[in-house]
């Protein structure tokens, strides 16, 4: 997990929200191989890959899965507490 001083790494999320475009800026700029990446959240690569080239808008399964990692998503179980507290 990311700490207050620290550079994220290949086992961090992105934060959300983000686009296509900005989470493909996001592992430029830090540095982060994508398959890394994919590989430390339990994604398939081309899954990665067809959410940061916005081939797939991630509705179910491991692209919506992914979709949330990457930030293009809120993460439901977050929306869920939200609604409920």
């Amino acid at each position: 997990m990311m700490e207050n001083n620290s550079l994220p790494d290949a086992s961090t999320p992105l934060p959300y929200p983000q686009t296509p475009e900005s989470a493909r800026e996001w592992f430029y700029r830090y540095g982060i191989c994508q398959t890394d990446w994919a590989k430390k959240q339990a994604v398939p690569r081309m899954v990665l890959v067809d959410l940061i080239h916005g081939r797939s808008k991630g509705r179910r399964g491991e692209a919506h899965r992914g979709a949330v990692l990457l930030g293009l998503k809120p993460d439901p179980a977050k929306v869920l507490t939200e609604h409920v507290a």
